[in-house]
């Protein structure tokens, strides 16, 4: 009678454990879905508030009453391995793959090219950003899409934060001279931020290595951008 009693104690128990245990793996089944899903989720809004602000960004610096075209449409792929071996992309920093360069065209002819830029100099992370620079080889504008730095003090490399970005605009490797692409303290031309001066020096320098990139690689670029607005003017009559 007692051995009865025994198995059927380690029957139930046993039973116990694998409804527990089956409790256990569903709920940590669920759990991972639901956190899978929230991090799908909040990937995908992340990625799409940076392509917001990229293309808010796009026309910011070169604004749609300069240009006939569509800047989102109208790209150079920089990264190609064709490209990779034609320029020194690096200048722009660590692209990711397909990152491109965005054209603004007036009366079939460039207008500008705005090129996205990394700095991995910033205090915190890498700072992205769009550099662009007119046939001139002048800064059109520059803005700041993606940044971690410091709450008060380097993010005011944001427009809504400061006005510092701005005086980038209408500045050449000419003007001021190559030697003065620095931030005050060492030496050059552009403010720091008062207790922050990491993050305005990764910028600067950014934007330097871009107008050095434009004015060593422009042929090439020009190149490449007259032979897809002869290819998109053919495709419009053809459409036509």
């Amino acid at each position: 009678m007692e051995n009865n009693e025994t198995q059927e104690t380690e029957v139930t128990l046993s039973q116990s454990i694998i409804k527990n245990a089956t409790g256990l793996a569903l709920f940590a089944f669920i759990t991972a879905g639901i956190i899978g899903l929230v991090q799908l989720s909040t990937s995908e809004r992340i990625l799409d508030n940076i392509a917001q602000a990229q293309a808010k960004a796009l026309y910011e610096i070169v604004p749609k009453e300069l240009i006939d075209n569509d800047l989102l449409a109208t790209t150079i792929d920089l990264t190609t391995k064709e490209n990779r071996q034609l320029m020194n992309v690096s200048l722009l920093g660590n692209l990711k793959q397909g990152s491109t360069a965005h054209l603004g065209i007036k009366g079939n002819k460039v207008h500008s090219v705005i090129f996205p830029a990394i700095s991995k100099d910033g205090y915190t992370t890498d700072i992205h950003m769009l550099v662009g620079i007119k046939l001139d080889g002048t800064v059109a504008g520059v803005r700041i899409i993606q940044h971690k730095e410091t709450p008060g003090l380097g993010d005011k490399i944001e427009t809504k934060k400061s006005n510092w970005v701005l005086s980038f605009n209408d500045k050449s490797l000419n003007s001021p001279t190559l030697d003065a692409w620095k931030v005050k303290k060492d030496g050059g031309e552009f403010d720091q931020f008062t207790g922050a001066t990491i993050t305005p020096r990764a910028v600067v320098g950014a934007v330097r290595k871009t107008l050095e990139f434009f004015q060593a690689h422009k042929e090439t670029l020009l190149q490449q951008a007259n032979t897809l607005i002869k290819h998109n003017d053919q495709a419009g009559q053809v459409e036509s």
